[in-house]
């Protein structure tokens, strides 16, 4: 019997300075069995930096062909693509064929600049593609927020962001690689 993915609930406020946008979300989120709390938190992450009300999360982690999250107009164009983590160049390149616009945020620390090494120069042929990272303390910090029932608040202003539980607050620059 395989095991379930387990349930997580979010409920996030957002506040985006730079996009004035401003809005709450009552989300529910799936963590595969094999997904860290960190990665969950990053893709949780990702849809407060990119928040729009057509926003969604893809099967990603289960399915090659599907985002992490992604928004689609009314007519099922793929206008944003978001992948989390560490991608694969290949399906990188699919990806931007296949959207609007491609953004992959890694996380990891030396991992992350590692696979950056290794991909920068494949990546510079995609146009609609914007790479950025997260450094390695943000991410961690923000797994340690991780709970099955999750109050959050989002502040971007200027390129920062901040999370917060009423509790513990993450400041996170995420850094733009592309």
């Amino acid at each position: 019997m395989a095991i379930k993915a387990t349930i997580f609930k979010a409920d996030l406020q957002i506040a985006d300075m730079d996009r004035n946008y401003y809005a709450e979300h009552s989300l529910t989120l799936a963590r595969h069995p094999s997904e860290t709390d960190e990665r969950m938190m990053v893709r949780l992450f990702a849809f407060a930096l990119f928040a729009h009300p057509q926003l969604g999360f893809g099967k990603g982690m289960c399915a090659d062909d599907e985002a992490d999250l992604w928004q689609k107009d009314l007519t099922g164009a793929i206008d944003l693509w978001i992948d989390v983590g560490l991608p694969d160049e290949k399906w990188t390149r699919k990806a931007c064929g296949r959207a609007a616009q491609v953004v992959l945020l890694s996380y990891g620390g030396r991992t992350a600049d590692m696979w950056w090494s290794a991909n920068k120069s494949k990546f510079e042929r995609q146009e609609n593609l914007r790479v950025y990272n997260l450094p390695l303390e943000a991410s961690q910090a923000l797994a340690a927020l991780a709970s099955r029932s999750m109050r959050l608040q989002c502040s971007i202003q200027d390129a920062q962001v901040w999370i917060t539980d009423t509790i513990t607050t993450v400041h996170i620059e995420p850094i733009r690689l592309r």
